[in-house]
């Protein structure tokens, strides 16, 4: 079944991700019936793909998912039963196998009463050798910032052959928390109003997303890969907790549950018995393995807390080297566990046993060393929130003695992030480490003791403010040179801009391009930039 995907018959596929279905979230969660919110396929290999839609009809129902070569469905089609279930919210989701490698497909899924979804567009991964593959990287999409301009830029790219999703697919708050009602765009609305703590309100705050015409059409013509971070259980998740739970809120294992089913209901993504391993590899010809794995909920230890150390101390300076030198440093301290870590260092070994030119290394948080520079203090606007100014102040301090700006970044766990690092070296791997969570671009050469371990490509989010709400009072650029110049690892960064990142790997080289919207506060899918970086292959440093 081979096919070429020309213009024309993407076309085919609609083009409701400007002007159509454009309205409120809510709009349609409430006794809507049939296919009501779109299709999307993921995790494909080289013979499958899973397919993912929603149908609501009464109690469960039998859909057929067809897959085929052509847009009209012609020719040759493979064709599946797969029911939507009522105790798995209405979703219905099917892996289809026999397709051939490195090719475009179409499918869709047709109801009982010969109502058809919306015709989607998906592809196998290649084998063998290849000689150029395009991913496309986004995260941190929070609905009330504004529209999902990257996701209808990226969905209208067609050097892209698949999408990463480093997680905060969604955010847990109540209405006007994050944003505030002032920063919240009118008719981006969410539902519940309230935060996502039971089943039902990690299941409807989904659907508000899912409604998003954009966030659609991005599952309707790209397969996905994907891993949840924090926000699709509570801010700064981790094995024993958050910081945005509390026992009012009920057990957080039983949270943790929830949150994980809602996430695997409502994502084309494999169902799994929970506690199950969560990482995953995607092989992509003799090209690149992609390795996805976990960070917030498996192993991650609760992320140290700087101000509470000081709190109360009288010997200020004697309080941060303690913290430096005992909490900071504590080796027992993980991010990703040692299952985890035993499964990485095998699977990046076999990769480059292998002869793949490249492993990327998809997972939720910055790894690259970030400390804050000593003039940032002066960058907060006199209205700041007192917040704002004391972050940035322990920040400065911090900084002095070799402390960073995020202890919920691996920054925060400096011995894991080594440990992690050193299966790279160890495996002479070619390591591109591909992360999101901080709502801005960077691009990280990455060390350990021991020398070069890799490079880092940080995406910025779809709409989810960055570093510069804090640096009110700063120009953006004289951040940035600030920030690369205190950061001997930093090589680029981008602290006013929203949008996707893209990253292009050839056997020789691979090139992550930064693309910057206009503008997420109106519907556009216009660019105000872009920028590239480039790593060779064999010398684990970005060209510049």
């Amino acid at each position: 079944m081979t096919v070429n995907i020309d213009r024309r018959q993407l076309m085919a596929l609609g083009t409701f991700g400007l002007g159509a279905l454009g309205m409120p979230a809510s709009a349609a969660l409430i006794g809507a019936k049939g296919f009501t919110h779109g299709i999307a396929s993921g995790e494909p290999s080289q013979e499958s793909v899973l397919l993912w839609t929603r149908y609501v009809g009464s109690g469960n129902v039998k859909l057929t998912a067809e897959i085929s070569g052509n847009p009209d469905f012609s020719g040759t089609v493979i064709a599946g039963e797969v029911e939507a279930l009522t105790d798995r919210d209405h979703i219905a989701k099917i892996t289809v196998q026999g397709l051939d490698p490195n090719h475009w497909y179409f499918y869709r899924f047709i109801a009982p009463d010969g109502s058809k979804s919306a015709v989607g567009r998906t592809r196998t991964l290649p084998e063998g050798p290849t000689r150029k593959f395009t991913v496309g990287v986004v995260g941190c999409s929070n609905l009330p910032f504004g529209y999902f301009n990257a996701y209808a830029h990226a969905a209208q790219n067609r050097e892209l052959d698949l999408m990463v999703h480093t997680g905060d697919y969604l955010y847990e708050y109540p209405v006007g928390t994050y944003p505030s009602k002032e920063q919240m765009l009118a008719g981006r609305m969410i539902q519940p109003s309230h935060e996502m703590v039971q089943l039902a309100d990690y299941r409807l705050r989904y659907a508000a997303y899912r409604s998003d015409p954009d966030l659609q059409r991005i599952h309707q013509v790209l397969p996905m890969i994907a891993m949840w971070d924090d926000h699709e259980f509570a801010n700064d998740a981790y094995i024993d907790g958050a910081e945005n739970h509390d026992s009012s809120e009920g057990d957080w294992e039983a949270r943790k549950r929830v949150a994980e089913r809602v996430y695997r209901e409502w994502m084309p993504v494999r169902d799994m018995e929970y506690g199950s391993p969560r990482w995953s590899e995607y092989q992509i010809g003799d090209l690149a393995t992609i390795f996805m794995t976990e960070s917030r909920i498996g192993a991650r230890n609760k992320p140290v807390d700087l101000v509470a150390a000081l709190k109360g101390q009288q010997d200020i300076q004697k309080a941060l080297e303690i913290f430096r030198d005992d909490v900071w440093q504590d080796s027992a301290r993980e991010m990703i566990g040692s299952e985890q870590q035993s499964w990485l260092t095998s699977a990046m070994e076999e990769s480059k046993a292998s002869g793949t030119k490249w492993q990327v290394w998809s997972q939720q948080c910055v790894m690259g060393e970030l400390k804050l520079p000593q003039e940032a203090i002066n960058w907060v606007a006199d209205d700041a929130p007192a917040f704002a100014k004391q972050r940035l102040a322990v920040g400065a301090m911090a900084a002095r003695i070799g402390l960073p700006i995020n202890f919920d970044s691996w920054d925060g766990y400096p011995q894991a992030r080594e440990r992690a690092l050193s299966i790279a070296q160890q495996a002479d791997a070619d390591l591109i480490v591909l992360s999101g969570d901080s709502h801005n671009a960077w691009a990280f050469d990455l060390a350990t003791d021991d020398g070069a371990a890799g490079v880092e490509f940080g995406g910025h989010s779809v709409t989810s403010p960055g570093i510069e709400s804090y640096l009110t009072g700063a120009d953006p650029d004289v951040a940035a040179k600030a920030l690369t110049e205190t950061n001997s690892q930093l090589q680029w960064t981008d602290t006013a801009h929203r949008g996707y990142m893209t990253v292009t790997l050839t056997p020789e080289k691979a090139v992550s391009t930064w693309h910057f919207l206009d503008t997420i506060r109106a519907k556009s899918i216009a660019l105000t930039g872009s920028k590239s970086r480039t790593v060779l292959r064999g010398t684990n440093r970005i060209q510049g």
